[in-house]
């Protein structure tokens, strides 16, 4: 696994590279998507942790998870479960996921729907709105700071959200310094996949109050959330632990409704 980061965005660059004739067709489709729903305002209720439930066909760590479901079955169950927000991985090589999924679980939820990919390029963020998507993740580890706050000023103005992720302090100092508001922090290594969930409680005191915290990966109960919601994160990204149960309403509905301690941060 030491090298899947690598082979992750070398595969991405080779995707922008195949999908950049069609820069202008995405840019005519972008401009006549639906308007946002607003992504980060879902995330964020003071007393409250929101859930951000993850449409996750397989990983490379986990592999196969529940290949072959319906993204918008998913959605809808997660939306029924009290989630605040979908993301769907869209990359299809490792992920197995897909802009069709994206697509598919939108129109089946009035959610706000969050692209779930490794973006190393603009042209991505036109791809990105052109589906429908009202959010883009930017992981700072593989932008550098120039590249980063060039994504965030492009998902501005495409009136999409940017969820900044962090995996460090250093990574977490970056992204507030490129301007993020919306931060989230990695429990899992992306070029070990090691996951370790303390890291977001760690990290957390770090981020400003008026930055909205999403913890990710590694959640799989509601103690894990309420642990969180002490430390003040507002919203948790939960994947894996929801689509391998048989009842994915019944899975999102154990995580949401607890408490966040509005004052834990700075």
């Amino acid at each position: 696994m030491a090298d899947i980061l690598e082979r992750i965005v070398a595969s991405k660059r080779a995707e922008v590279e195949a999908l950049r004739p069609q820069a202008e067709e995405l840019r005519a489709r972008a401009a006549d998507a639906d308007a946002p729903r607003g992504f980060a305002a879902a995330l964020r209720r003071p007393t409250e942790v929101r859930l951000l439930a993850e449409i996750k066909p397989r990983s490379p760590s986990a592999g196969e998870i529940r290949a072959g479901a319906d993204a918008a079955e998913v959605a809808r169950a997660y939306a029924e479960g009290g989630a605040a927000a979908i993301s769907v991985l869209t990359d299809a090589e490792y992920f197995g996921g897909s802009l069709a999924a994206l697509r598919r679980a939108r129109a089946a939820v009035e959610l706000p729907v969050l692209r779930k990919d490794f973006v190393v390029d603009a042209l991505q963020l036109w791809e990105a709105r052109a589906a429908g998507a009202d959010a883009v993740l930017l992981i700072v580890r593989i932008l550098a700071d120039a590249a980063l706050r060039e994504l965030l000023g492009l998902a501005a103005e495409l009136r999409l959200d940017a969820l900044v992720e962090a995996h460090d302090a250093a990574e977490v100092e970056r992204a507030l310094a490129a301007g993020a508001t919306l931060l989230g922090v990695n429990n899992r290594d992306l070029r070990s996949f090691r996951t370790d969930v303390s890291l977001s409680l760690e990290l957390a005191p770090r981020l400003p109050a008026a930055a909205t915290l999403v913890a990710e990966s590694g959640i799989r109960s509601a103690e894990d959330v309420r642990r969180l919601g002490e430390a003040g994160v507002d919203a948790v990204l939960v994947g894996e632990a929801l689509m391998r149960q048989d009842d994915w309403r019944a899975a999102a509905a154990a995580l949401v409704g607890q408490p966040r301690r509005p004052h834990a941060r700075r």
